[in-house]
């Protein structure tokens, strides 16, 4: 009897133990299933999110925990089915009591809050709404590391969105918690905080001022010198999201003394450091000349030249940037530049590259060197750069943003350029708004410079200025009238259109005025007699 008592015990307890298996299994399952994007739409289908719903409140923790990870894949992978568990109310099922729970189920909450928030802004705000910034703060101030830089994560998640979003976490008390997480031996939190202080800072200068206030660059600039590449990049992102906005911010990241080593990281191996040493570089100098000065003393310069010269295309763009602010804000700056051949590897750039954006971006950075003086032009002139700014202006296949960079560029150049050969080309291939800065610098040399004026007529530009149809009293009008008053008159008029047809059909027309045939035959007479007579004379003596 009680064997048999025993026998029903156990296969009470193996049923009850199979059902517990089993929703492991499943839970599991789908954990795995929602990790592959392919499958989202099969376990909406078969109803994935109803069956794990319930399972957030069942009696084992480890169950609770899974389904909870296989909520925020699904959400992660998806934004429809991320709405869907907000329309289902499984938010606040997940978020219940989780101060009371363990580490594994506070981290694949916060996971699943981070997965829903990431798709949108509305999103944010409804995990905002319900309660979920406090949840999260809660388990900011967790003794956990892991559990720390989960709850780090999803307040990345959620500022990254704008700035109101981003000054609600603030509100919250976040930044100095943040900034405490800095501290941590952990590289993994280091990373994860520096990256939510990233996406706070980057709206504003008034958010990126409250990490300022409260510490947080002394302790990024720390970590600039730890090893870990994930690190360094997130460190330099931080720096330049804050720096980017007002001088005093770009001075509080110069205070930290992270150059030059910014300088040495353009050398990194990790391409996404370099381009991230670069933006930040791009950030501090563009905002006076003294910072730019700064940069260039401690050999910025020469820097980003190498980088332009040996980076590839998300690299260089932050670098070309920073070569035009520095150019932009001075004549001996720029001459600077020059002297390290930025000029040249611009250049390459522009015959080199195909893609628009970064085409655009140097050609401003070429117009920011050669706009200051008659020596900064003529380095853009040697470089061969003027020719491949036509070219692209008149390319029916760029862009208007191109065209107008080009445009810019060709007037600042044109304006400043005194070097004949190089404008002479221009004269033949220019349309009229290019070429009325051509003329332009004509009319300021040809008048005095006779070598100049020789050297304008036997090209052929004295022909081709003849040849342009401008509009009377139009811009480009008057500099044709002031270059033909440089040359005579007879000149002016050889070298006009239709001159050559005027003097064929003034030949044609033309009367001889020749002496008549009866004049010739008396003048040969006489000539006859005075012979005659001269031979008898000679014959008489």
């Amino acid at each position: 009897m009680f064997d048999h008592k025993m026998d029903i015990t156990n296969h009470y307890f193996a049923v009850f133990d199979q059902y517990q298996k089993a929703r492991i299994l499943f839970v599991q399952s789908v954990a795995d299933l929602a990790t592959r994007p392919n499958n989202i739409e099969c376990l909406e289908a078969a109803g994935a999110l109803d069956l794990l719903h319930p399972l957030l409140t069942d009696p084992v923790p480890s169950i609770q925990h899974m389904a909870a990870i296989a909520l925020g894949k699904i959400a992660n992978n998806d934004c429809r089915l991320a709405q869907a568990i907000i329309k289902k109310d499984i938010l606040p099922q997940l978020l219940k009591n989780i101060s009371k729970q363990n580490k594994f189920y506070k981290k694949a909450a916060l996971f699943v809050i981070r997965a829903i928030a990431k798709h949108s802004s509305e999103l944010a705000s409804i995990i905002i709404q319900s309660n979920g910034l406090e949840i999260i703060m809660v388990c900011l101030e967790d003794f956990d590391a892991v559990v720390k830089e989960a709850a780090a994560w999803a307040l990345g998640y959620i500022a990254r969105h704008n700035k109101n979003l981003a000054q609600a976490v603030v509100d919250t008390g976040a930044v100095p918690l943040l900034v405490l997480c800095l501290q941590e031996p952990e590289l993994y939190l280091k990373q994860i905080s520096a990256s939510a202080l990233c996406d706070i800072s980057k709206h504003e200068k008034d958010l990126a001022e409250v990490i300022v206030d409260a510490g947080a660059v002394p302790f990024l600039a720390k970590a600039l010198s730890n090893p870990d590449a994930k690190l360094k990049r997130q460190v330099l992102c931080t720096l330049s999201s804050i720096a980017k906005h007002t001088t005093h911010l770009a001075e509080s990241i110069i205070e930290a003394e992270v150059f030059p080593s910014v300088l040495i990281h353009m050398a990194h191996p990790e391409e996404c450091i370099v381009k991230a040493a670069a933006t930040l570089t791009r950030e501090i100098c563009k905002h006076t000349i003294e910072m730019a000065q700064l940069i260039v003393n401690i050999g910025g310069v020469g820097a980003l030249t190498e980088l332009i010269n040996t980076s590839k295309l998300t690299a260089r763009l932050p670098a070309i940037m920073a070569i035009g602010y520095i150019a932009g804000h001075s004549d001996q700056l720029a001459i600077a530049i020059i002297g390290s051949k930025g000029v040249t590897q611009l250049s390459t750039v522009l015959h080199e590259e195909k893609d628009e954006h970064v085409l655009a971006i140097t050609i401003w950075a070429t117009g920011q060197i050669g706009k200051h003086t008659p020596e900064h032009a003529k380095a853009i002139v040697v470089a061969n750069i003027l020719p491949k700014l036509l070219q692209l202006y008149n390319d029916p296949n760029s862009s208007e943003d191109l065209k107008l960079k080009c445009n810019v560029t060709l007037k600042q150049v044109l304006q400043r350029c005194m070097c004949l050969e190089a404008l002479e080309p221009l004269i033949h291939d220019a349309p009229p708004n290019i070429l009325k800065y051509v003329l332009g610098q004509y009319s300021k040399i040809l008048p005095n410079d006779a070598r100049a004026r020789r050297l304008f007529v036997t090209s052929g530009g004295l022909k081709k200025v003849q040849e342009i149809q401008a509009e009377p009293g139009s811009t480009l009008s008057e500099y044709i009238q002031i270059i033909n008053c440089c040359f005579p008159e007879e000149i002016v008029r050889y070298y006009s259109p239709g001159y050559p047809d005027s003097l064929l059909e003034a030949v044609e027309l033309y009367q001889p005025k020749c002496p008549s045939l009866f004049a010739m035959e008396k003048h040969e007479l006489s000539d006859t007699d005075s012979k005659s007579t001269l031979s008898s004379h000679n014959e008489d003596c």
